[in-house]
């Protein structure tokens, strides 16, 4: 599988909730490291998604939002992983930033260079990713 998404981290689905019209599932992606997904029940089915199913969750990296690790946001972005930036790579308008996550996992994000400097991202320091659940895509194989 070939993919535009940066972020494309295999998982096992550890729980599925059932809604009227879309479901809400939740993929391990490392002990202790869950990523959110909502999709529709059809999606749950064509998949065949399950507890014990493995999964691939797919995500933009422009889907994903930083912010400072040690402040307490309320959002409703579902999914909140913290990490240690690993790499930050600065372009003319925008910066790449990778986070190390727990389980040796790596998630990217592209945030514009004005707010890279402004949250002061650099390597060795802490920050949060958010990401809705509504912008994980699932993949099987």
């Amino acid at each position: 599988m070939k993919t535009s998404a940066r972020n494309a981290r295999r998982g096992v689905v550890s729980h599925v909730a059932d809604g009227a019209v879309n479901a809400e599932v939740a993929l391990s992606i490392a002990p202790g490291v869950e990523i959110i997904a909502v999709i529709t029940r059809q999606s749950v089915q064509d998949l065949e998604l399950a507890p014990g199913r493995a999964a691939i969750a797919l995500i933009k990296s422009s889907f994903v939002i930083l912010a400072p690790a040690d402040e307490a946001l309320r959002t409703s972005a579902r999914n909140r992983l913290v990490g240690t930036i690993s790499r930050v790579e600065d372009g003319a308008v925008n910066s790449e930033v990778s986070l190390d996550l727990d389980g040796g996992k790596t998630l990217t994000a592209t945030v514009t260079l004005e707010s890279a400097r402004a949250l002061g991202l650099k390597v060795g320091g802490r920050a949060a990713a958010l990401i809705k659940a509504s912008h994980v895509i699932l993949a099987v194989e």
